[in-house]
């Protein structure tokens, strides 16, 4: 069995821990937070996570994540249930009208409502009850213990952790599960190691605020999408556990004067309540707010490359896993589900290579780039084509829409254009309300639990939109999903 260090206690380390331990390996986490185990999820919501700044925001905990628990870990589950998160069954929302006759893959499609504080803090209970975890909070990790190249090994091979305290972790494999704004490259150049980084700005600040149902309210009900582009704005509605809920709002880095806006509490629930998806979960007798607007800008897709152009390791001994190796624009809701997906790709990784670094290296990396880059790949091209339609004139698109426009560019590298833009709204839209073979399809790659580009790879599916969109001419236009940007800030002056 392994010796394992796993610097960060965010998911993505969590993750790794859980599925090590389990296998008997020894699991040293170490966390940079003060942290200790809180007693409920209302008291893990207080948490000061000021490594993952991410948690007061919205996530998704989408079908691949659950059935991965499902199948591999069905009593972490069970405990996330148990500490209020609900299970989100995608078929029994379909459109109303709609066939819900159940098919085969139905009982996947099925993600799990839960506020990222809450799914962590279960995920931290779970596996300090394994045997082989330990836990170390409120220690920075100052460097990498190394041995470096020599006649024997032509990179450098990682054998622990240094930290603040002056001691270190010895350690067989170093897992690097930091989060997105961990300076991994900055650890590995003070040893001699390179990586290789590529990075396209994301061109959006994040401002999220909290709310809770009061006594006797509900969720409203969903007849059109949660989240869509206003191209001045995007906008995404995330039921959580214990009866909250977030909403996130997202305005271009340029704008100064929505950005302003958006910072405000008030004008936050002034601004929802202009937009039709979001309005009715702010009605004063629905919902009250119990965070502030949090705010969080330097949003980025990236990769990191631990091979060179060869396919050889650049280092031994260490991985990386979650944002700390690949992350996407966080709107897109993928990060925790992609982050689990990893730690599971690295134990699989051990389990066939154990100690051979080498192979194991290799063998991850493969993996990951088979499983995780595609979605990077995805978020790239979706933020490029949001980029090219923010101007107002070239109206709004839903998350679906978004998400389609992308797949088109992974499919076929097709630049971004308006026909392609409105065959999407006046296609793929209207088509998910009517078609179930349609709107399985764009659940089942939404949900990751298909390519990226499978929409638009899928003959069937894409004859069906087009019969849609040849119709366009014989139904109203599409429903306006809010206000243009002149409009909302004369609605909020």
């Amino acid at each position: 069995m392994a010796k394992i260090a796993v610097l960060g206690a965010g998911v993505a380390g969590l993750g790794v821990a859980l599925a090590a331990g389990r296998a008997g390996h020894e699991v040293v986490l170490i966390e940079r937070d003060d942290t200790p185990l809180a007693v409920s999820a209302a008291e893990a919501f207080d948490w000061d996570r000021q490594g993952a700044p991410q948690v007061r925001h919205s996530h998704a905990f989408l079908a691949r994540l659950r059935n991965l628990l499902r199948d591999r870990y069905p009593d972490l589950l069970e405990a996330l249930y148990a500490a209020g998160a609900t299970p989100m069954d995608f078929i029994s929302m379909l459109p109303e009208g709609m066939d819900r006759t159940p098919l085969p893959g139905d009982e996947d499609l099925v993600a799990i409502a839960c506020r990222r504080t809450t799914f962590e803090w279960v995920l931290r209970k779970t596996i300090l009850n394994e045997p082989s975890v330990r836990l170390v909070h409120g220690m920075g990790v100052t460097g990498l213990q190394t041995n470096p190249a020599s006649d024997r090994t032509a990179v450098a091979q990682v054998t622990g952790l240094r930290l603040e305290d002056g001691t270190v972790v010895q350690a067989d494999i170093t897992v690097i599960a930091g989060g997105r704004r961990h300076d991994l490259p900055g650890l590995l150049s003070a040893s001699g190691v390179v990586i290789r980084e590529t990075i396209e700005d994301t061109g959006i600040v994040y401002f999220s605020r909290f709310f809770r149902l009061r006594e006797g309210a509900e969720f409203p009900a969903q007849t059109g999408p949660i989240g869509g582009d206003l191209g001045y704005l995007k906008f995404g509605v995330f039921p959580g556990d214990n009866r909250s809920f977030s909403i996130t709002l997202a305005a271009g880095v340029t704008d100064r004067e929505l950005r302003r806006q958006l910072t405000d509490p008030d004008q936050f629930i002034t601004i929802a309540a202009q937009i039709p998806a979001t309005a009715a979960h702010v009605e004063v007798d629905r919902s009250q707010p119990i965070t502030g607007v949090n705010v969080m800008a330097g949003l980025l897709n990236r990769r990191r490359g631990f091979l060179d152009e060869s396919g050889e390791p650049l280092v031994l001994g260490l991985h990386a896993v979650g944002d700390a190796h690949t992350c996407t624009n966080p709107l897109y809701g993928r990060g925790c589900s992609l982050a689990l997906v990893q730690a599971e790709l690295f134990a699989d990784s051990l389990k066939e290579h154990g100690l051979k670094h080498r192979d194991r290296a290799v063998a991850f990396e493969g993996a990951t780039r088979d499983e995780i880059t595609p979605w990077y790949r995805a978020s790239v091209a979706q933020d490029r084509l949001n980029a090219d339609s923010t101007t107002v004139q070239n109206g709004p698109a839903d998350a679906a829409t978004s998400t389609a426009d992308a797949a088109t560019s992974t499919a076929d590298a097709a630049t971004s254009t308006s026909g392609a833009r409105e065959f999407m709204r006046d296609g793929l839209l209207p088509a998910m309300r009517t078609d179930p073979v349609v709107v399985r399809a764009f659940l089942r790659m939404f949900n990751l639990l298909e390519a990226p580009n499978s929409l638009m790879t899928n003959s069937d599916v894409v004859a069906r939109v087009l019969t849609v969109f040849n119709d366009r001419e014989n139904r109203p236009a599409e429903v306006s999903m809010g206000p243009d940007r002149a409009s909302l800030l004369e609605a909020i002056s």
